[in-house]
């Protein structure tokens, strides 16, 4: 949706809530919210996660690791100057649970089992909304969780669906729940994943509370002949996310809907003005003047970020999501959507100052929403040695190369559209993918081993980015769709773009896709009023192999926008793999 006249007062320190007709304005003082301008950027140094093995070494050989992780209720500092805040979190126990979680660092071709265990309270520190599609216990007691790695290529058991929660001890589960322990096989190619909760209509609210964490898949036989900087002081995983806070140091997060008579709660996206990296709120890294390699993560509920150094450094991007792409690209900026990955080399050495302030310029909601602002338009900071030094690091000019797409080959073509539901006042109330709530049964069941071509409409005037569990894809093009009115008024009626006549009406401007994002993709932005064509496979590209799990078992996977807010109402739809 455009931004909301709440949003654009809230980013001048108001906070207006609409609830029955009548307009409650206070300032931040009143409403307890947090002026992020009271918070001095850049004194809280940037922390490393934890980190955990998903394998052991045994006699010199990897062997299959079995982990156990909980979430537990803590209280977190976010910033010096900010009260600690009660949060969940990830962690091997309570005392070394962090937000975000540890960084699991798995090896190619060797099992990680992973038993998720929920130590969390009975009741949310935040507020949630029953009237959308949600996991309740049946006690309404406890909070429910499930897990998703996120680009992980794993058995549908193991994939963390959304009706296969489970609350504290196990005392209650969702209607498709399996089993405790997880199997991440981790057969799938050298990359960036993460791993966050993914329970029905609980997401948003579960990872604004912190469930977050890093993961990362290493293939050393082909990832060290490339050069890159690495080892824990020159490799980093940066988790990046905004927050919202009030005076007492918790969250905030809106308790009124934008439409509150039909949701009391829910509204189309949530943003915060402090910027959140590993954990702290505009932090700082000292480093030396060299080569460093950053693995970015957009963890944002909906927020995109448009990356860029205001010195005017240059990012070297060499993966995005989960695949390394074919070879090096050059940028000066990088728009990240939520749930995206970017994996970046960023040399200090050229820097001709002592320090580098990694920005943000999109607008949110992306693309027609608020400009940014000196809170969230700033991110962290690096400040740079002065003393040049030796760096054996590289950047290669030619990194991993897997097969390129060939729409020839796919054996099925599917429509994908994205629509947005209003209310009288024009306030969204729910969105749908082809027109359909997630509980109607699964229209899109491809063969695993194959590919399929997805021309994914959007018919709103948000910028979607859409996830595929399981799949990964490659963007061909997006096409501008002629006479949008029209379309979108057939469609709203038959939800038929073949009978609505998409061929004559995607006919409008094509964008290109940029270099650095010419990769394999499990997620992509699907621009407001274009078509945009993907090929998706389901197979492991770096083999073309069968997966070596049954992709068709129980409970299957699914595909969503991944803005939270419209994923949890219901911008999603099953995915049912089929023989």
């Amino acid at each position: 949706m455009v931004s909301s006249e709440r949003e654009k007062v809230m980013s001048e320190l108001l906070f207006v809530v609409l609830f029955g007709g009548i307009i409650l304005t206070a300032t931040w003082a009143e409403e307890g919210l947090l002026n992020p301008a009271k918070l001095e950027m850049f004194v809280d140094e940037l922390q490393d996660m934890p980190k955990i093995q998903g394998f052991e070494v045994i006699n010199g050989v990897s062997r299959p690791r079995r982990l156990k992780i909980g979430m537990y209720p803590i209280r977190w500092k976010f910033h010096r100057n900010l009260p600690s805040t009660p949060v969940f979190a990830y962690g091997t126990s309570r005392s070394t649970a962090t937000v975000p979680g540890p960084t699991i660092e798995a090896l190619h071709g060797i099992d990680t089992h992973v038993t998720w265990l929920n130590h969390l309270p009975q009741k949310h520190i935040l507020p949630w909304d029953p009237t959308i599609p949600t996991a309740i216990p049946s006690n309404r007691k406890g909070i429910p969780t499930v897990v998703h790695l996120h680009g992980g290529i794993e058995e549908p058991e193991s994939d963390g669906h959304g009706d296969a929660w489970f609350t504290a001890g196990f005392r209650d589960k969702g209607p498709t729940w399996t089993k405790r322990t997880y199997h991440y096989h981790n057969h799938q190619h050298p990359g960036n994943l993460w791993y966050h909760d993914h329970a029905m209509g609980l997401t948003r609210v579960n990872l604004l509370a912190g469930l977050i964490g890093a993961y990362i898949i290493r293939h050393p036989e082909i990832e060290q002949h490339l050069g890159l900087p690495s080892c824990d002081e020159f490799d980093h995983a940066l988790v990046v996310f905004d927050r919202g806070f009030r005076v007492d140091g918790s969250i905030y997060m809106n308790s009124t809907g934008n439409n509150p008579s039909i949701h009391p709660q829910w509204q189309p996206e949530y943003f915060g003005d402090a910027i959140i990296v590993n954990g702290k709120a505009w932090p700082y890294m000292k480093v030396r003047r060299r080569k460093y390699r950053f693995r970015i993560i957009n963890a944002s509920n909906a927020r995109f970020f448009q990356f860029f150094f205001t010195n005017g450094l240059e990012f070297v991007v060499v993966g995005s999501d989960s695949a390394y792409l074919e070879e090096p690209v050059k940028t000066k900026e990088k728009l990240l959507a939520p749930s995206e990955i970017v994996d970046v080399v960023m040399d200090f050495s050229s820097s001709r100052g002592d320090s580098a302030i990694l920005a943000n310029n999109a607008s949110y909601p992306y693309p027609s929403g608020d400009q940014v602002n000196e809170a969230n338009g700033n991110v962290m900071k690096f400040i740079i040695d002065r003393e040049p030094e030796l760096d054996t690091s590289r950047i290669p000019k030619k990194l991993i190369r897997y097969p390129s797409p060939d729409p020839s080959s796919a054996s099925q073509t599917r429509h994908i559209a994205m629509f947005e539901y209003t209310s009288p006042v024009d306030e969204p109330t729910h969105l749908y993918l082809n027109g359909k709530p997630y509980s109607y049964p699964a229209t899109e069941t491809p063969r695993a081993g194959t590919s399929e071509v997805w021309y994914v409409i959007n018919l709103t005037q948000d910028n979607h980015p859409l996830h595929i569990h399981l799949g990964l894809f490659k963007v061909l093009d997006q096409t501008e769709i002629k006479d949008l009115g029209e379309f979108k008024d057939c469609m709203l009626k038959i939800n038929d773009a073949e009978r609505c006549h998409l061929s004559r009406h995607a006919r409008g401007k094509k964008v290109d896709v940029r270099a650095h994002e010419n990769g394999w993709k499990n997620v992509y932005k699907m621009m407001p009023g274009y078509m945009t064509k993907i090929l998706v496979r389901f197979a492991y590209i770096h083999s073309n192999s069968s997966y070596v799990f049954d992709a068709t078992a129980e409970p299957g996977y699914v595909y969503h926008c991944h803005i939270l807010d419209h994923e949890d109402n219901v911008m999603m739809r099953p995915l049912k793999f089929i023989n």
